[in-house]
This record gives structure tokens, C-alpha cells and sequence, in this order.
């Protein structure tokens, strides 16, 4: 059985609007339904440990409505144990990474405040990364990749990947009224020389380069644990 760690944000306050902020909810239960699916092993942790909130207005019961469609995490808000997870999550220092297979680093909008200063996640994707086992992030939990270094030079550097996209920070600050994110993924990815790659805006998206994987924003969730899945496939046919 592989067992796969699945960390999320934990919470803050977006110092653009002052909102509480945290991880986007189908960014963690669609990996997790399709790992678990398919027979895995999945934790789900958060840099400092302790009780994870999900951002408002992924919620489908939220009354903006924006999160309406998503049946699957409806679903996981009738689950007490799914729930009791989130209470006490686990941090990342307190685990055995060893005895991981992989890793998922949800997004969210916490992610682009509080990764920058999260170096035990950063370290640990790294290793993972390092190692030859798949390292995936999805949306703004792709700004992790953002700090990471690898022999001297930028970790995304001439890398494959996606992330959320210049186009959909523009309407997700259009539909707020004001300015959301402190940066633009692409933006910056671009700058720091990776080969960045996209689709239209909410469409799900997902690449994979070597054992490298990213997914385009929150529709993406389920096609990043497929691409994952599928790595171990693969190398189960080489073995």
C-alpha cells in the first residue's frame, strides 16, 4: 500500500484584505477521495500542526454560492471522521517523512501568506523531491516551489509546471473588488525561468515533469492525484 502525505495550509490573515484565510477545501478532499480510491494510505498534515479551516468561499454550503457544484466535498462535510482529522492535524516536523511514497501540497489562498516562512514544508517537498518520489502542489499551494532552490539556482527553473494563472488572478480580483493575492504565480514562476504551461481559466489542468507534478488551481485536484497514480504505475511496469 503507498502512503501518501497530503499537507494543507494552516490558517491566517491575508494582509491584502484582511480576510481569515486557509486551504481550499476540494483541493484536499479530491486527491484524497482519488488516493484513497485507489487504495492509499493518505495523512493528512499542515506545516505547524494543530486545527486546519478551509476558506470560506470554498464551502459549497457558503452562502455566496461560489462552491455550490462541489458534491464530493459536500459530501466529506457529513463525514464526522474526515472532520476529526482536520481538528489535529499533524506537523510536518513531528512525522517520519521516510515512510512516505509522496507528497500533495494543497492550495488555498493561506498558501501565498504563509509558505514563504514555512521551511520544514519546504525542506520536506525538497527531500521528496530528491528522493525520486512524486511531488505534486495544486493552485496556490504551487508557491511553495516558488522559494525552493536546487543546486544553486531556482527549483523551477527550466521545470514544466503550472500553478494559477496570471488570468485567473485577474478575475479573482475582479470579482472581490479589490486585490486578493500579494503576487501572481505565474508571474513570478515565469521570472524565475520555468516552462510554464496553462489551459483557460477553471478548466481542470495538470502536468507532470519526471516525478515533478502541478495542477492549474482548485478544479485541478483530482487530475493531480490521477497523474500521481499513475507515476507509480508506471513504475511498477520498469520494476
Amino acid at each position: 500500500m503507498k502512503t501518501i502525505l497530503l499537507v494543507v495550509s494552516n490558517p491566517a490573515v491575508s494582509t491584502t484584505t484582511g480576510w481569515p484565510v486557509g486551504f481550499w477545501l476540494s483541493e484536499l478532499t479530491h486527491p484524497y477521495h482519488t488516493l484513497k480510491e485507489s487504495g492509499y494510505e493518505v495523512t493528512i498534515a499542515s506545516p505547524e500542526g494543530g486545527k486546519v479551516e478551509w476558506d470560506a468561499l470554498s464551502n459549497p454550503r457558503d452562502e455566496s454560492g461560489y462552491s455550490k457544484h462541489d458534491e464530493l466535498s459536500l459530501k466529506y462535510l457529513d463525514d464526522p471522521a474526515f472532520l476529526a482529522m482536520l481538528e489535529q492535524t499533524p506537523a510536518i516536523n513531528d512525522l517520519d517523512l521516510s515512510g512516505f511514497d509522496g507528497i500533495i501540497v494543497a492550495g488555498g489562498q493561506a498558501p501565498m501568506f504563509t509558505f514563504k516562512e514555512a521551511k520544514n514544508l519546504q525542506d520536506a517537498f525538497l527531500s521528496f523531491y530528491t528522493a525520486g518520489k512524486p511531488s505534486a502542489a495544486l493552485c496556490h499551494g504551487t508557491a511553495l516551489l516558488l522559494y525552493l532552490n536546487e543546486d544553486g539556482r531556482p527549483f523551477v527553473q527550466d521545470k514544466k509546471m503550472t500553478g494559477f494563472t496570471n488570468e485567473e488572478e485577474a478575475l479573482a480580483d475582479q470579482a472581490a473588488g479589490l486585490k486578493v493575492m500579494p503576487f501572481k504565480i505565474e508571474e513570478e514562476a515565469v521570472m524565475l525561468g520555468a516552462d510554464f504551461h496553462k489551459k483557460e481559466p477553471w478548466t481542470s489542468f495538470a502536468v507532470r515533469d519526471g516525478n515533478l507534478i502541478t495542477g492549474q488551481q482548485q478544479e485541478s485536484g483530482k487530475e493531480v492525484a490521477e497523474l500521481l497514480v499513475s507515476f507509480f504505475r508506471e513504475e511498477g511496469v520498469a520494476s
